[in-house]
Parts: C-alpha cells; structure tokens; sequence
C-alpha cells in the first residue's frame, strides 16, 4: 500500500513539474519586440554537410545566424582553429560568417579539401553549424584500354562493360554512336545500374562497330568517351554459307537453327544477394535475364505485398524502384525471369537501416529567473542513435558548470534558473550511417511587462455575437493580466466573459450595453502598463420583409421584395442571385432599391432567387422560388407553402425552462398540420440551427426544456401539405445559468496499446453538455480482484489518457467522471479493461497428427494455460508444409500452408494434402499481439492415392497392321505405379465403336507394339496409370493404320501413276455410308433428267437410232463388236435404248462405252475391269484409246457416277 502512495506521489510530482515546463515563455512574433530583447544565437542558413564544389570557382561555405547583440564568427578547420586573416585567398563577408575562398584568382580547390565547422557566438552563447565535408568535384579520363571485337553467334547474350572512372560525384551513364543519338533500348537490350549494356539475346541487326558508353559528370558540366566497342553478329546462315564455301561438293555440312534458351540471370549472379539501404532513401533493385525468346522479368516480395503507392518499375520491369523506404519495407525481394522454355529466379535480401532522424528535436527555452524548464532530444535510428550534449559548441562533460542544470540521458533539466544560465546547448545524435545536430538555446530574461496591442484600437461587433478584445503582451516573468470597462471601472469577472491565456478578453454574447472603453493591464514583480481599448455593438443587418414564392404566368410580369432594416452607422449592399448565381444579362431583369422585377418572364426564367445583403460586420439573405407555367384556361385556387409565423416572445424564464409563443403567417389556402422548433446555441455553435421539438398546428405556444450554460434562440417553421414554411425571424436571447454536468463521458474502454501500458478512452462530452465553462474528466483506475485503491488524474477536454507501468495483460476497474468549473457529475459506472498484451509464450504440447486418407488429416494439440497468452485468445494457428514427394525423390522450394482455427479449440483438420508425400507441421498460440511460440515440428506421411493421368500418350510408326504406343509417367503419381491400363476399340465410318480390349502393362514400361490388327482402320485408345489404391484418369488419343497398299500395286499396270493414286481413292471411299446415299440422289435426278428427255423427244417425232449414227458419222458412236473390246450394242428397241451420260453402272458392274468424255475410258486404253463384293476395283487397264479426252471442265453435261465420286476424294 505504500508503494501505490509513493508511486502516486511521484506521479503527481512530475505533473507539477510538466505543468512548470509548460509555463515557459513564448515570446510573440513582433518586430520591434525582438529588437530589444537579448537572445542567444541561432544559426539561420548553412552549406550542406556533404559540400561537392567545381574546382574551378571559388567555394563559398555559407554560414549566417542572428541574436542579440549581433553574434561574432569563427571557424575550425578539421577540428583546429581556421585563421582566415594568414590567407591571403580567403575572406568572411561583412555582417556574416560565411566564407568565400577565391579559386579563380590562383588558389587550388584541392589545398582546401576538409571538415569546416561554424561558430556563433555573443555574450548570451555560442551555437555551431553542422560539421561541412568540402570535396572538389573530379571527372577522371578513361584508362587506355585495348578492346577487341566481340563475335557473338545469333541468340546468344552478351554484355558490354561500361567500366566508367570513378569520379565525384559519381557520373550518368549513357551509350550512344557515332551520330550522338542514343541506342535504342528495349526488353531485350537495356542499360544496368552500374552501366554496361546487357543483351538477352543478340540478333543480326545488333552487329554495328559503335557501341559508345558516354559518363557526364554534372559538377563539371564534362563528357567522358570511351572507345567505340565493335559487335559482329554471326547468323546461322551466313555461317553456314562461309563454312560451305570451304567444303568440297562431297562434304556434307548442315547447320543447327537458332538454338532457344530457357532463361539465365546475367546480373546478380547466383541465387541469392543481399542489399542495405537508408530509411527514406530510394531502394533499386535489378534482374537482367538472357535467354531466347527474351525473358519477362516479374517482381515479388515473399511473405507480403510489394507497397503500394511507392512502387514504381523502371528499365522494362528489370529495375524494381521503392521511394521513401522504411524498416517496414527490409525482407526478401524475388525476381523471376520466365520465357516458355522456363523460369530463372534470384533473391535479394533488403535491410533497411536508418541514420538518426528526430522524434523530439530540442526547442528554444524562454525563462524568467527562478522558473523551471526542460530540453529534450529525442531520435530514433538503426542502430539507435548515441545522444551526448554540448553547451556553447563544448562537450558538456567539460563545460563550464551550471548548478541549474541537470543532465539526464536526452533530456537536460533546469531549475531555478539564474540570467547567468543563459547559454546555447547543442544536441548530437549519431550512429554509424550519419548525424543530427540541433542548436537550442536558454534565454533568461527578467523584462517588465510590455502591452503589444496599439492603443485606442476600435472594435466593431454585431449584437448578439461575440466580441474579442486583444490584449497581446510579453514580460518576463510572465505578467497577470486584468481587465477593466471604463476609466474607473471594477474588475470584470463572471460567467459573462471569457478570460484567454494570450490576454484576450472575450464576451461571449455582446450587447448594446457593452459598448465602451475597456482597460487592459499587464504586471508583474518588475513593473506595471496598461493600454486601452473601445468596443462598438451595431444592430444586426434584418430582412423585414423577404422574397415570397411566386408562380406566374408566360410572358407575365413579377417583383421580389426585399425591405431590409441595419444600423445606421453601417452602409449596406445588396445582390441579387438566380440559382446562386449571377443575374442573367438582360434587360428585363429590373434591380430596384429593395425588390428585384422580371418582365416578359419566359420558361428560362424558372428558378429561386436569392436576396444577400452584405455589410462590412454581417451578411444575411433570403430566397424565393420562382415557377412560370402557362395560361390556364380557367382561374385556379393557388395552394402554397404557409407564410413563417412572426412575432415569437419568450415568457416564463426558468433555469432549466422556458416558454415560447408565436403567432401563425398565412396558410396560402392549405391548413397548417404542425410547427417544428428549432434552436441555435450561440455560446458553443453559432449559426446552427438543431431540431427541440414538434407541436400540433392549433398550438401556438409551447414549454421548452433546456439545458444549462446554453445561450438559446428559437426560430418556429409551419408546415402544410404542400411544404414547409421559411423559418421565422430568431426569438430574442435567452442565457441559461451554468450548473454541474449532468451526465460522464460515454463508450469508455481500455485497451493497452503496449505490454506495460493502459490506454483509456472515451466520448467526449458536446459542447452543451458541459453545463458550464472549464469541462474536464476525472480518470480513474485500479487493478480488479487486488486490494488497492483508485489512481485518479484530472485531465484537460481530451478523450483518451495513457496509464505507463502495467503489469501485462491484466484486468482494471476504470471509470471517467466530467467536471466543470461549477462542480462533478454524478459517480460514473465502472468499465473493466484489459493492459496490454504481450506474445504467447509456450507453444502447444502434445501435437498429434492422424492421416484420415491420402488427402486430409486431422491435428490434435492441448490447449495452453491461459496464463502464458497474456493477452485475448484468438486461436491456434497450424503451420504445415510438404516436405517431399515419396514417389518422386527431388525437393522442391518449401510453401508454408497456414490454418487459423479460433477459439480455444484443440483439434483441426488439414484438407487439400498431397498423396504419398511426407509433410511437416506446427501449432501457434495466437492472441491480439501476434503468435507465439512454434510447438516442435510434427513429422507425418499420407498414404498413397490415386495417380494423375501419364503425361502424354503419342501414337507412332503405323503399318498395316500395327502402331507403336509411346508414354510417359503420371506427373503426380501418388504412389508406386503397380501398371498401365490400355484399351482400345476400332471405330468404323459411321463412328460406331467396336468391341473393347484391354491390356495391362508393367509400370516400368514406356513404349508398347500393337500388333494383328486391320489395316486402314481407325482405333481409340484409353491409357491410365494404376496404383494399389486404384485407378488414375486416362488420357485418350486416336490413329489409323496405313492402307494394303502393296496389294493395290498388284493389280495396277506399272504405267499409270496417276490412275493407281485414282483407284486407291475410289475403293477406300466407295464404302462410305455418305457416299452411297449420294449416288442415290444423282441417280434419282438422271431419271428425272430421262424423263424429261423422253418428253421433248416424243414432242419432236420418233426417229430410229440408226439414223441418228448415220447422220453424226462418228466412229466413236458405231457400234462395236466384242472382238474391240466393246460393252455391247445400241438396239432400236424402245426396251433397249442406251444409257445417257451420267448413267449408272449395270447391275452386273460391267461398264459400257458411251459418248461421254468423262467415263472410266478416258483414263485408260480399253477397260475390262469388275467390282468386287465390297466396292473394291479389281480390274486393269489395257487397250487403245481413240479419242482424246475433252479439256477443262468445259462440258456442260451431267458427270458420271465415277467421275462424281473422283471429285469426292
């Protein structure tokens, strides 16, 4: 129990001792003030820490500061006094210690080369600049180097070296040719970070002999060249072609094509890298790949997203850019470089670090003597910065001492401070990647008070707003400030002002009685002013009489009135607006003093008008809505919005109610169904108006509740069916008397934000809900279930307070009580919360894995002792992982799987595992702070399953009677493969399938010879691999069986090439089921063609056969006799009459000669051939031909059936 009063007791210490800071001084911004008053130096403008300079002008350190008196200069030199006046070249400029060394007239940037560091001082301190590295800028020439051509063959990559010189700062690179215009660059070829040129892949058009890699140095404004790098491209062509033309025409050289490449990192090499950076520096990262095709370069950060709205990607995605990097952005970042031949990948490992950057740099201190301050010089880094003071440019450890100050770490503590104690102080923070340093300085000042405010200022307010009356001053120590009304008036004091730290005096609600002269005094233990000034109330600027709703008819005429009543001493304007806009230009838009008329109003002039008057204190305006329609036949009873009610009057005032009346406007032909009451709170939100209540329309009067510490107005709004009124003109003022608060802050929580912290928060009260000026909380918390009693502190209007030191994770009673000036709000209700949390920290025991089937397991573990969570449970999160494949032995990059399973559950289960595989897994604890520790990892294997299909089935070497199957394995076997199922049918032309036959194959096979079976036949096949588990998918594919094509060659004479290609054609598709169905329909339309013929002939008169063959005399038309080689005979029968062209063969598939040109004749020298059962021809060729085949296709009659089928194959 006493340590809680001794910690308490501090607490409160270090709130007086805040409170002390926080009274330091500030010395307001006035010219004529800082004139006079001492000050300590200030460095104001100074050289860059790291200062390259052109060697060849003169090198100016700037170095400027102000104070009071005027500070003198100095300068150290690589830690040594500098003395400017033993050199002749350097000088300091008059008023200023910068310093200007003349390089132009004879001296060498070199001989100045060196750490500067500037000196400010004057009788109150002395403050110093950053320490200025100055380095001459250098631009090197190329080294001599002898370059030979680079023969590459096409598709192969290349780089060419840059290999700049080294210069300060470091050089741009760029290549160009001869002619000065830059290389082209692309995916394929581009420029790296360090300057050489990177070919993926080189192609013939890449051969040229200048190749030039440019360094401009920009200090100097030089171009350095190197030599021209030559680049000879050799195709597969032309070396084929040079090869060749050395060979003899025995010699046999064939040439490979273009070889493709899957891809190769050419920079970074290897797999992996690392890569430091600065916080807030640029991160560039680069891939560059060689391959053919060219790569696509693709950028990834493992384990998270790559940040948005700072990532950028630069050289055709080679160069992955990062701005503004931070702590959040160090991890490992993949390039994939991927062509369709593969993928090559690299990863760089990125920390960020960070030089000192500042979280509280040190602020000038203002003191009066005997006060208290602190400076404090807190920075953050990586490594975290060293902090080590200097007072007046020495170390502090040796300064002279000050029994005022106190150093603690980085903070410096001043008490009772003396005018002696003035002094600069100067604050280091540094680590291995850079410095800060700030110059802060402790003015002691004991000034009377002064008033910075002129004299007899004139303040001009309107009635009923606030007032503010400056009163700007400065004095050391602080003055008090009072103010009085009038020459000799009292003090003022009450709930009727507002006193402001900065000495404005503030009345919150002005009236005309408040008009006058007001006297402000400043003083304290050195002296005593005062200063006057006067306050003028101006009546409110009022719309006696407003613009009403008006509708009117097309090309009539309408007036808007606008009546205005102001003060006298107030010249007011007045605008008018259409749809918050400017008057059209037109002269029948009419603007008097007080309305606005339109003539001749068209359909355009439809909209609100809108009445403003403005004067140099208050605007105020009001509108109305203006609708055109057309004539009506007949006059019809307008119905509008009811007028507002007028003349509100406040009876009854009681502190906490009030009574308002009012009396209604007109109701425009539609009755009033109710008032809405509004009211505007002026004290905490001028000018809005909030929603009270609702009345009847037959109620004209009503009791207001009210709250206190509330300066109210009431306005009423009537409506009616068709709308709602304009609101009335405001009630006059009513000013409710202040009172404790009536109720605490609500939604009250904690939740610790760190392990030893409580962070409460709550809502924070309204503004009318303060009930009273000065609204603050009580805070209150103690540890629950522990015998201790409550830590209260008061806090300003705030929301949200910080308790430090907590035990982890630990329940507390909180409760939040308002207060105001007048008093407490009632006892508030206690919340519990909950400190910080913390990481878990023991990992789950007894993790047990059960493999239901080869795909999913389930995961048992016990829970943890709710003790070591320190914090809310959330869950248990299952890392799990394949290890490898047990049927295929190579490893592969490991991809952590993650389940989260909430709530204090002890089991899961894993679904979507790999068969036959060996897996990896871990249970974590999780709570609101992140997870805890790794439970060591569970070894378990699945079973085997079923395997994928094989990888692909191809079908080769086809014969007669045989093909050759070839295979590979299942990418995913899932198992040991214990043997291949093959089946496979025929399928016949009509896609009907044969009966199915199926093998079994050892697993160790690839490649199988189906025999025995028929030639030019069609099969499917299905092949899937097998393990002891069961089946896998199958894969199909089809193939057909070469033709007997030796038995066609047989019977063909040796001769005809062409015909032997013919009839191989004709008896494989005479089989065909479409085939046969077309030769129906051609004989059917060689009827219909007969019959058509046989009608035109018997129209035309009968005549024998014999006379027709006399008459044409062609021999090819006589009959034949057999010993020809003739079919047969024309007969005069009617019965026998010959078959026209186009006719089908006889039923004892003989063929007789015709007249056509197109029959089986033409393609031979006499025919004595049969078809077989199946269609098949089996007969030859043989005999003479007598007649010459017709050309073309120029015939014009029907095509023989065989002819017919010719052109279908």
């Amino acid at each position: 129990m006493m340590k809680k009063k001794s910690v308490s007791a501090r607490k409160a210490s270090l709130v007086l001792f805040l409170c002390q800071m926080i009274s330091a001084l500030d010395v307001p911004l006035d010219s004529k003030l800082l004139e006079e008053l001492s000050q300590p130096p200030t460095i104001t403008q100074q050289s860059p820490k790291d200062y390259i300079v052109d060697p060849r002008e003169n090198i100016v350190i700037q170095c400027e500061a102000k104070g009071k008196p005027p500070p003198s200069f100095s300068w150290t030199r690589n830690g040594t006094h500098f003395d400017i006046d033993k050199d002749a070249q350097v000088t300091m400029k008059p008023n200023s210690g910068t310093l200007v060394i003349n390089i132009m007239n004879g001296g060498k940037a070199e001989a100045y080369e060196g750490v500067y560091q500037c000196t400010a001082r004057n009788e109150r301190g002395a403050a110093i600049s950053n320490n200025i590295v100055i380095r001459p800028s250098r631009s090197p020439l190329w080294t001599k180097e002898k370059l030979e051509p680079n023969h590459v063959r096409e598709g192969d990559s290349l780089v060419l070296h840059c290999r700049p010189p080294v210069g300060l700062p470091p050089p741009i690179i760029f290549w160009m040719d001869n002619a000065f215009q830059r290389l082209p660059q692309s995916e394929r070829v581009s420029q790296g970070l360090n300057g050489d040129l990177y070919f993926s892949n080189v192609q013939p058009e890449d051969t040229r002999e200048d190749y030039i890699c440019y360094a401009r140095f920009n200090h100097t404004q030089t171009i350095q060249q190197k030599q021209p790098i030559s680049v000879k491209v050799f195709s597969m062509d032309s070396l084929n072609d040079t090869i060749a033309a050395n060979l003899s025409d025995t010699d046999i050289f064939g040439a490979k094509p273009v070889t493709e490449r899957q891809p190769v990192l050419l920079t970074p090499t290897g797999s992996t890298s690392t890569k430091v950076e600065l916080r807030g520096n640029v991160l560039l990262l680069e891939c560059i790949a060689a391959g053919l095709p060219t790569p696509v370069i693709r950028w990834i950060k493992e384990g998270g997203e790559l940040p948005a709205n700072r990532t950028f990607f630069e050289n055709f995605k080679k160069t992955l850019k990062i701005i503004d990097v931070s702590e959040a952005d160090s991890g490992n970042y993949k390039c994939i470089a991927r062509n369709r031949l593969g993928s090559a990948h690299h990863v760089i490992s990125v920390t960020v670090k960070a030089a000192p950057y500042w979280i509280t740099a040190p602020r000038n201190l203002v003191l009066s003597p005997g006060e208290d301050g602190t400076l404090i010089c807190r920075a953050n880094g990586n490594p975290k910065p060293n902090i080590s003071w200097l007072a007046n440019g020495v170390p502090i450890a040796i300064a002279p001492e000050d029994p005022s100050r106190k150093v603690d770490g980085d903070t410096i503590i001043f008490s009772h401070v003396q005018e002696r104690s003035s002094s600069v102080y100067q604050c280091n923070a540094s680590n291995e990647y850079g410095y800060l340093l700030a110059n802060a300085f402790v003015n002691v000042l004991a000034e009377p008070p002064r008033i910075l405010t002129p004299a007899n200022k004139l303040y001009q307010v309107i009635a009923d707003s606030p007032a503010l009356l400056d009163c700007a001053y400065f004095g050391s120590p602080k003055p008090e400030i009072e103010w009085f009304k009038g020459v000799k008036g009292s003090i003022l004091r009450g709930n009727e002002y507002v006193f402001h730290d900065n000495g404005t005096l503030e009345i919150p609600v002005a009236q005309k009685d408040s008009t006058g002269t007001y006297t402000c005094v400043a003083r304290n233990e050195l002296g005593k002013i005062q200063n006057e000034v006067h306050l003028e109330v101006k009546d409110p600027t009022m719309i006696i009489k407003q613009p009403e709703y008006k509708v009117i008819q097309r090309y009539g005429q309408v007036s808007f009135e606008c009546v205005i009543k102001h003060d006298s001493t107030l010249l007011p304007t007045i605008i008018w607006l259409k749809d918050n806009d400017e008057l059209p230009d037109d002269e029948r838009f009419l603007v008097g003093k007080d309305n606005l008329t339109i003539m001749n109003v068209t359909d355009k002039d439809d909209g609100t008008y809108t009445c403003i008057v403005n004067t140099t204190l208050d605007s105020v305006s009001a509108s109305a809505v203006l609708t055109v329609v057309a004539a009506p036949p007949t006059p019809a009873i307008i119905y509008a919005r009811p007028n507002p009610p007028f003349d509100l009057e406040l009876t009854g005032q009681l502190e906490r109610s009030v009574e308002l009346s009012w009396i209604p406007g007109d109701e425009n032909n539609s009755p009033i169904t109710n008032f809405v009451i509004e009211y505007e709170d002026g004290l905490h939100e001028p000018g809005v108006w909030h929603y009270q209540t609702e009345v009847p329309g037959t109620q004209t009067t009503v009791q207001l509740k009210l709250s206190p510490y509330v300066n109210y107005s009431f306005r009423v709004i009537a409506v009616n069916e068709i709308g709602r009124s304009q609101p009335s003109e405001p009630s006059e003022q009513y000013l409710t008397k202040s009172a404790n608060p009536d109720e605490n802050p609500s939604n009250v929580q904690g939740i610790g934000s760190e392990p030893d912290n409580l962070v409460i928060t709550w809502e924070s009260l309204k503004g009318f809900q303060s009930n009273g000026p000065g609204l603050q909380y009580k805070v209150s918390w103690r540890q629950k279930d522990v015998d201790d009693e409550w830590t209260s502190v008061i806090v300003a209007n705030v929301s949200k307070y910080i308790v430090s030191g907590t035990p982890t994770f630990v329940p507390y009673e909180i409760k939040v009580q308002a207060l105001n000036d007048l008093g407490y709000a009632p006892e508030p209700s206690e919340v519990i919360g909950h400190s910080g949390e913390d990481l878990p920290m023991v990992a789950p025991g007894n993790v047990q894995v059960h493999v239901i089937n080869s795909t999913l397991a389930k995961v048992h573990w016990d829970t943890v002792p709710l003790k070591t969570v320190r914090g809310h449970l959330q869950g248990y999160k299952v890392y799990y992982w394949k290890v490898q494949s047990l049927s295929i032995r190579s490893r592969r990059h490991v991809e952590k799987k993650i389940l989260t399973f909430r709530g204090n559950k002890t089991f899961g289960m894993l679904p979507g595992l790999e068969p036959y595989s060996s897996y990896k897994l871990n249970v974590r604890v999780v709570n609101g702070k992140g997870e805890g520790p790794a439970s060591p990892d569970k070894v378990f294997k699945t079973p085997e399953g079923v395997p994928s299909s094989p990888s692909f089935l191809r079908i080769t070497n086809p014969t007669l009677d045989s093909l050759t199957l070839e295979w590979g394995s299942p990418t995913h076997p899932n198992g040991v493969l214990t043997s291949y199922i093959l089946k496979f049918q025929p399928i016949n032309n009509t896609h009907e399938l044969g009966p199915l036959v199926e093998i079994r194959i050892p697993a160790n096979e690839s490649s199988l010879i189906l025999k025995n079976l028929n030639y030019s036949t069609r099969y499917k096949f299905y092949f899937n691999a097998q393990t002891s588990v069961g089946s896998g998918s199958q894969i199909t594919e089809e193939a057909i069986t070469i033709m007997d094509e030796g038995k066609m060659a047989g019977i063909l004479h040796p001769a005809v090439g062409a015909g032997k290609a013919m009839a191989s054609r004709q008896v494989d598709i005479a089989t065909q089921g479409w085939f046969i169905g077309l030769m129906c329909a051609v004989a059917l339309l060689i009827l219909i063609l007969l019959i058509v013929c046989f009608i035109r002939r018997n129209k035309g008169g009968k005549y024998p056969v014999k006379e027709k063959e006399d008459a044409h005399a062609d021999p090819e038309i006589q009959p034949m006799k057999e010993d020809d080689g003739t079919f047969g005979e024309y007969s005069d029968a009617e019965d026998h009459k010959p078959l026209k062209k186009g006719s089908r063969t006889p039923s004892d598939r003989t063929v007789k000669k015709e007249d056509s040109d197109d029959s089986l004749v033409d393609y031979g020298e006499g025919v004595n051939g049969q078809f077989n059962e199946d269609g098949s021809f089996i007969g030859q060729y043989s005999g003479k031909k007598e007649k010459e085949p017709a050309e073309g296709n120029e015939s014009s009659e029907a095509p023989s059936p065989v002819n017919a089928m010719n052109s279908f194959v």
